[in-house]
């Protein structure tokens, strides 16, 4: 349920309307708008309806949400979502990049990545230290010394850095070194994960599922909203169909579904979205186009020495071209985009 305050509520009301619904064990989240003021609440119906909220003083209206979410909802929060990383705005401006390899695998390769994609005009640095593999066999990652290499990289080029975590047990170590939570695919309905994630009050970037519908996603961002954090970026990764060719088959209409259904702020892997370098930049225009927030993308100094991903990933010379056509004619675009 949403309560749209008259435009004139005093700040006494508000607090008087705040008051009574938590006293009846009515949670409630107070979001500000350009035109209006409106405050969600999540409780029992029963409460609800027995209170008579279209009653209080202050209020203008009642709406009924009908989304199973509620605070990733638009109607809870009609405003585009920010989310800031530093000096980074992620959602409502321009576009932001985040670049840097699949792993960390040595300080040399993280370092001359890092100093390349900021040059280029990336905003944030990415590298995995705890890899989730389908094979036992492959690469894992370096752990906490990936953790310290990333740690190293933003000290001395002042990028932000993003990193995965897999699991409770490590969420503390990972939450220490990082600036962004990463939820992988394989863990977007960890729901113990999320909650863990969302009470560390850290921006998370929420990967969808392999085989996930719009709706389950936009459930997982629920879990870590719910916890008192609202800063979550979501990020399309491409979904599993019945196409080889490409690793997953990207889903840029989720871009405009998100941005109609949810105020979260979403980006684009194409990196993962195709599984083939020579198909990231034109799928990063084509996000961009379709009025994404930002991308996502593997870049690595040498991507067929990479010790994972590197087909996936763009050379230095592959990202710094792309993101000169980037700077160009879709940027322009996305400023007219719209919901």
């Amino acid at each position: 349920m949403i309560i749209v305050l008259e435009p004139d509520a005093g700040s006494a009301e508000v607090d008087r309307i705040v008051k009574t619904l938590e006293e009846e064990g009515v949670k409630v989240h107070y979001s500000k708008g350009v035109d209006k003021t409106v405050l969600g609440l999540i409780g029992d119906k029963q409460i609800l309806s027995r209170l008579s909220v279209e009653r209080f003083s202050g209020v203008e209206k009642v709406i009924h949400v009908s989304e199973p979410f509620k605070l990733a909802s638009r109607s809870f929060h009609p405003e585009p979502s920010r989310v800031q990383v530093g000096n980074i705005t992620i959602g409502g401006g321009e576009p932001v990049v985040i670049a840097g390899p699949c792993s960390v695998e040595s300080r040399d390769q993280i370092l001359e990545t890092a100093r390349a994609v900021k040059e280029a005009g990336a905003g944030l640095l990415r590298g995995g230290a705890f890899k989730p593999r389908s094979s036992p066999y492959s690469f894992q990652g370096l752990g906490e010394k990936g953790l310290k290499l990333l740690a190293e990289a933003r000290e001395e080029t002042g990028l932000p850095v993003v990193s995965e975590v897999m699991d409770p047990e490590n969420l503390d170590m990972v939450a220490e070194y990082v600036d962004v939570l990463q939820l992988g695919a394989r863990n977007m309905q960890n729901f113990h994960l999320l909650k863990k994630v969302g009470r560390t009050g850290k921006p998370v970037l929420l990967k969808r599922g392999l085989s996930a519908t719009i709706e389950e996603w936009l459930m997982s961002a629920e879990y870590i909203l719910n916890e008192g954090n609202p800063h979550v970026i979501l990020c399309e990764r491409g979904i599993r169909t019945f196409e080889t060719y490409t690793r997953n088959t990207l889903d840029l209409s989720a871009v405009p579904v998100i941005q109609h259904l949810s105020h979260l702020p979403i980006m684009v892997d194409p990196s993962h979205g195709t599984g083939k370098w020579r198909y990231i930049a034109p799928m990063s225009r084509a996000a961009l186009a379709a009025g994404a927030d930002g991308l996502m993308v593997e870049v690595h100094p040498d991507p067929q020495a990479a010790l994972s991903d590197g087909p996936q990933s763009l050379t230095v010379d592959n990202f710094r071209s792309m993101m000169g056509e980037l700077s160009r004619p879709v940027a322009r675009i996305h400023s007219g985009s719209g919901t």
